[in-house]
């Protein structure tokens, strides 16, 4: 009799646990790999200034390649199903290939993207539920930093610009920084009272523009431009940690 009541006793404990697991003033940690998929769509090269040799590039293109990182969230749940995440991490390194007449040049050059993001999310069920679905929606910063350009896409720009003169001309490169949307899908299940697992999927309709600054060896500055929607969607699978 004694032994059933302990069972009894021990099933009631571990089932308040779990009712009290991701509900009203919870702060959820999570941690896990975050695959950034561009579905990018980029326009030709547009030479912007001087004047007098301003237009498109004929022919030119770029493709951006997938990237990989460790990402990071913190989430404190509002209500038992309302809760708001703010998702970092360590900044992923896009690649960017010539396309169309710069194939043959490769990489064009790279640039490390950094987006931390604030969504709202509705997670179904009930607290006590180990598998929730949830939704979500919010707003991400993006910003480029440590933005590189190859030495023979600066010699194939110098080349192009001086009528095959000089290969020697240099370009800088900047990226706009925006503010997008971010939808947002995805399932957690709960393994114990406090440790659980997390996939999701995200899409941030990204789109925007890379300028170039080419100083030839006379002195002269052209500036050109491309723009491109990356539009990636994000999949994201991980732990989480429930105080």
């Amino acid at each position: 009799m004694k032994v059933l009541t302990g069972i009894m006793g021990a099933a009631m404990m571990l089932a308040g646990a779990s009712a009290y697991a991701d509900q009203a003033g919870s702060i959820v940690l999570g941690a896990g790999w975050y695959r950034l998929s561009p579905q990018e769509k980029g326009e030709p090269l547009r030479i912007t200034s001087p004047s007098a040799i301003a237009g498109e590039v004929p022919n030119t293109g770029s493709s951006v390649g997938n990237a990989n990182t460790l990402g990071l969230t913190v989430e404190y749940f509002i209500t038992n199903q309302v809760a708001v995440e703010a998702v970092f991490g360590i900044p992923p390194r896009y690649h960017l290939q010539g396309a169309k007449a710069l194939e043959p040049v490769g990489e064009l050059g790279s640039a490390k993207q950094y987006s931390p993001s604030v969504l709202l999310r509705y997670h179904f069920g009930e607290p006590s539920q180990r598998l929730r679905p949830f939704v979500g929606l919010g707003i991400s910063r993006v910003w480029y930093g440590n933005v590189t350009l190859t030495d023979r896409f600066q010699g194939v720009l110098s080349s192009r610009y001086t009528g095959g003169a000089t290969t020697a001309g240099r370009t800088e490169a900047d990226i706009d920084s925006k503010f997008v949307p971010v939808f947002n899908i995805g399932a957690g299940y709960k393994i114990t009272d406090r440790w659980g697992v997390g996939v999701s999927m995200s899409y941030l309709p990204l789109r925007t523009t890379i300028n170039l600054k080419t100083t030839l060896p006379t002195g002269a500055v052209i500036a050109s431009e491309t723009k491109t929607r990356l539009n990636p969607i994000v999949t994201v699978v991980g732990v989480t940690y429930s105080f």
